[in-house]
């Protein structure tokens, strides 16, 4: 695999692809802070990218679930997860949102903390992540993609890490036949236009925004065939602050638990909130594909994940999964 030259090492997860507002909310709505349940701390702060896969930490809190839980939530906008290890590792931020790739990518260095997921939060769909290519690309199918550029937000993330089953299957090996360049999001629908790059590997609302300014079509759904339905981000925390922490771990649960079955089953209520903590305009997020918002937490389906990232060598050895796997408890 040709690397670009913006960079080597990044590992940002899929909903980066929205921009970084860098504000931050609490759930402040109903009444103060209690500790009936006799939780360890009541005063959380979680990091979010603020994209469709924090929608439902932002109904509970407009809703005031974490409140019913006697927990007082601020939410800090974060790029990625690593750029916040050191606020996870010493306690200063509870629970991070982090794309499975991301943290299972942590945790396969044993010099970084131990993580287990606690919650689910958002799977791929159709249509919402893809591979775009400009109006009238001669690339028409995948095995077209032979000596081209494509773009992505990360060199070892989710979009290269979907991409590559794909091509695999096209006869192309992702090693020798294409080069990804490392791109911000806020820079590939230009890219894309301009003939910078061949193809861009992007999520909505970017896909309907590029089919909209540069006439740009979906090549490829990398939701699709091999990589149908994959699971795109979780809530994760450090073991220790799990061990720490186990009634307001469970307290947590309780209300993510009500605001994602909201988000799976209500869009308007979805649509609703976007607009509120992301720099989406209400049209748009009405508008645009949405993932999946899962409503338990499964070890298999994020085994998906580990297994891939075995397969292309974006670690070295196995992760099994259920033993980062906490389940809720009620």
């Amino acid at each position: 695999m040709r690397f670009g030259a913006l960079g080597r090492t990044a590992l940002i997860g899929l909903v980066a692809t929205l921009v970084i507002t860098g504000c931050s909310s609490s759930d402040s709505k109903t009444g103060g802070t209690t500790n009936a349940g006799g939780l360890e701390k009541t005063d959380l702060l979680i990091g979010e990218y603020p994209g469709a896969d924090a929608a439902p930490l932002f109904i509970a809190i407009e809703r005031g679930f974490f409140k019913e839980q006697g927990l007082n939530v601020k939410t800090e906008a974060i790029q990625a997860p690593q750029a916040v290890l050191g606020k996870l590792a010493n306690g200063s931020m509870d629970v991070v949102l982090g794309s499975y790739p991301t943290i299972l990518f942590i945790q396969s260095d044993p010099k970084n903390p131990r993580f287990k997921y606690i919650a689910d939060s958002y799977q791929g769909a159709a249509g919402a992540f893809g591979i775009m290519v400009p109006k009238d690309s001669p690339i028409k199918q995948v095995s077209d993609l032979k000596g081209k550029k494509i773009a992505t937000n990360a060199l070892k993330g989710l979009g290269v890490l979907t991409m590559n089953p794909h091509l695999k299957i096209a006869g192309l090996d992702p090693d020798k036949d294409v080069t990804y360049v490392e791109m911000p999001t806020t820079a590939q629908i230009a890219a894309l236009g301009k003939g910078d790059v061949d193809a861009v590997w992007m999520t909505d609302p970017n896909v309907s925004q590029a089919k909209k300014d540069v006439g740009a079509t979906m090549l490829l759904d990398t939701m699709s065939g091999p990589t149908e339905n994959l699971p795109i981000t979780g809530w994760a925390a450090t073991e220790k602050w799990i061990a720490d922490n186990p009634k307001t771990m469970a307290a947590f649960q309780k209300a993510m638990a009500k605001a994602q079955n909201i988000a799976a089953t209500d869009r308007a209520a979805v649509t609703k909130i976007l607009p509120t903590f992301t720099q989406m305009k209400p049209e748009t997020a009405a508008s645009i594909n949405l993932g999946n918002y899962p409503t338990s937490l499964s070890a298999q389906r994020i085994q998906r994940v580990a297994d891939l990232m075995l397969e292309y060598k974006f670690i070295t050895t196995k992760i099994d999964v259920n033993s980062m796997i906490v389940q809720s408890q009620g």
